[in-house]
């Protein structure tokens, strides 16, 4: 027993993180979290891009990562942080992602000039507001709408090929028919809005549409 409690003990003999190990870790990570920032968004198979979780994913990495750091120096802190962690509970639901990320900071400043290792605290958060910024202003030229379309004919064909020939990326959700005529409720890409509009305008069987512009879980 005793040979084990040493071994853990030694386990924690980096008392000390310097600046370099800081930076690489700190560096990794943002390049791991700038990558899968972009797989989520062209591999995610939701119907509509929520840009605020992407952004949520890609930066939570830099609290745990400097969080587990830190761990590895100091058993006390060790304990210490697990007795911080182990008390937190959220009782009010948080409607968006990001706002969850803002809390995690709070929790991890807490933590870190706890633990006074204000030079990992300064670093990490200095990096995660220049990587934030990045992400928020990264536009891949594509929003998310919903295309509510009412006419009184058949017009699913038209609407079909118009979204083949604009290349619009595009998926029939609802189609409901009645003796007053369609309706065809349809989630689509596309970065020109306004041609759209101009295309829609243009075929005498639609009577009646709406585009609806999606923004992360809410319909603007």
């Amino acid at each position: 027993m005793i040979e084990v409690f040493e071994s853990i003990i030694n386990s924690y003999s980096n008392e000390s993180i310097t600046t370099v190990a800081i930076v690489a870790v700190l560096l990794m990570v943002t390049i791991l979290s700038i990558y899968e920032f972009f797989v989520y968004r062209f591999v995610s198979h939701r119907s509509f891009y929520n840009k605020s979780f992407n952004i949520t994913i890609a930066i939570l990495p830099f609290f745990i990562a400097t969080i587990i750091m830190c761990l590895q120096s100091n058993i006390i802190i060790t304990l210490g942080t697990i007795g911080a962690l182990a008390i937190i509970r959220f009782r009010t639901a948080v409607k968006d992602p990001v706002d969850m990320l803002y809390l995690l900071w709070s929790v991890f400043i807490g933590i870190i000039c706890g633990c006074q290792l204000f030079e990992a605290g300064v670093l990490t958060s200095v990096v995660v507001t220049i990587v934030l910024i990045i992400l928020e202003h990264i536009n891949f030229g594509r929003k998310s709408f919903v295309l509510i379309v009412r006419s009184n004919e058949d017009v699913e064909n038209d609407l079909a090929n118009l979204f083949k020939s604009k290349k619009i990326s595009h998926r029939f959700k609802s189609r409901n028919y009645s003796s007053k005529g369609f309706d065809y409720a349809i989630e689509l890409t596309y970065k020109n809005i306004k041609e759209l509009n101009e295309e829609l305008s243009k075929n005498e069987r639609i009577s009646k549409y709406s585009i609806i512009e999606y923004d992360a879980d809410d319909i603007v």
